[in-house]
C-alpha cells in the first residue's frame, strides 16, 4: 500500500523522526515521559509543527526537497521560503477543515486529531508561520519593543497551546506564560548570535547596541570585547526579568503540570547561567547548561514558585 491509501512510506516516517529528533537540543524538555500520554502526543505534534515552520524559515530542511514535495510544490521550490511557507499554510488550513482533502505534510497529519481533541485555534498557529515569513523581511530590530512584538509571534503562541492542551488557559496563566515565552526567545537570541549574524540576522536591539557601542563587526569577532560582553548582559538581565515575571505560572497548577512548567522556567535560567559563566561571551558558539545543572535549576523553581490556587 501508499500513502495514497494512507500509509506514509517508510523514507516519510524517518523523515518526520529526524524533524522530532531536533527536541534534544532545546533547551527545555519538550515532551517528558512523566507526563500522560495524551499529553505527551500533543505536545509532541504541536512541537513538530513549530519545529519544521522554524526549519522552513531558516533553510534547515533536509536536503533532497522532500518537504516541498510533501506540500505540493517542485523540490525546487525548498529554497523559496516564502513559497514554502505559503504552502504550509495552505496545509495548515487542511488541519482546521479544508475543502481540498486532508493535510498532505505528515506532520500536519499528526496535529489534526491533536486539534480536534483539544479544539484547538488556528490563531497559534498562523502566528508562528508569521514569524518565520516576517523572519525573511525583517533582519534587524531598532527597539526592545519591536523585538518583544516579534516574540508574540514567534514564542507566545507556544505556551498558549501548552495551556490549551492542558485545559488549564485563563488570562492570568496567559499573561505570565507570555513572559515565559518571550524570555526564552530571547535567551535563544543571545545564545545564537554569531550564528544568527552569519543568516543575516541581529536580535540585538540596535538602540541598545548603539547604547553600549557595538557595531556589526562586533559581533563578527571570534570572541566578544568588553562592549559586546556587556550587551550580552544587559540583556541577559532583562530576560532573567521577565523569566522571574513568569514564574508564579508555575505555582498556578498542580501535579505534572507544574514540573513541565517548571522545566521550560528552569532550563531558560540554566541557559542564563550558561551565558553568565562563559563571561556573556557567545560568538565562540552558544554556551549550554549541563543536564545537572538544567535539573538543579528546575528544582529552585519548584521550590521557590509560589503555590496558588
Amino acid at each position: 500500500m501508499t500513502a495514497a491509501h494512507g500509509i506514509r512510506p517508510l523514507s516519510d516516517t524517518v523523515h518526520v523522526s529526524a524533524t522530532l529528533d531536533k527536541a534534544s537540543a532545546e533547551n527545555f524538555p519538550v515532551a517528558p515521559a512523566f507526563l500522560p500520554r495524551a499529553w505527551r502526543d500533543g505536545l509532541t505534534a504541536v512541537y513538530g509543527y513549530a519545529r519544521l515552520v522554524d526549519d522552513i524559515g531558516d533553510g534547515d530542511l533536509a536536503p533532497g526537497g522532500r518537504d516541498a514535495v510533501l506540500l505540493g510544490l517542485d523540490p525546487a521550490a525548498t529554497d523559496d521560503r516564502l513559497a514554502m511557507l505559503d504552502a504550509f499554510e495552505a496545509d495548515l488550513r487542511r488541519v482546521f477543515g479544508g475543502t481540498d482533502g486532508p493535510p498532505r505534510h505528515p506532520l500536519l497529519l499528526a496535529l489534526q486529531p491533536v486539534v480536534r481533541a483539544h479544539d484547538l485555534t488556528p490563531e497559534p498557529f498562523l502566528g508562528l508561520i508569521e514569524a518565520n515569513r516576517q523572519d525573511q523581511r525583517v533582519t534587524r530590530y531598532e527597539t526592545y519593543a519591536d523585538l518583544v512584538g516579534y516574540c508574540e509571534l514567534s514564542a507566545n503562541p507556544v505556551g498558549r497551546l501548552v495551556l490549551s492542551l492542558t485545559g488549564t488557559g485563563t488570562p492570568e496563566r496567559i499573561r505570565r506564560s507570555d513572559a515565559v515565552c518571550t524570555a526564552l526567545q530571547i535567551v535563544e537570541h543571545i545564545q545564537d548570535v554569531a550564528e544568527d549574524l552569519g543568516n543575516d540576522r541581529i536580535y540585538l536591539p540596535a538602540e541598545d547596541m548603539r547604547r553600549f557601542h557595538v557595531s556589526e563587526a562586533d559581533l563578527a569577532a571570534p570572541s566578544a570585547g568588553a562592549s559586546v560582553r556587556s550587551l550580552v548582559a544587559f540583556e541577559t538581565e532583562r530576560a532573567r526579568e521577565l523569566l522571574n515575571e513568569g514564574t508564579p505560572l508555575v505555582g498556578s497548577v498542580h501535579g505534572r503540570l507544574r514540573l513541565l512548567l517548571a522545566g521550560f522556567v528552569g532550563g531558560g535560567r540554566a541557559a542564563l547561567r550558561a551565558v553568565t559563566a562563559a563571561g556573556f561571551d557567545v560568538l565562540p558558539g552558544p554556551p549550554k547548561p549541563t543536564k545537572s545543572g538544567l535539573l538543579r535549576e528546575v528544582a529552585a523553581v519548584l521550590r521557590t514558585a509560589p503555590r496558588k490556587g
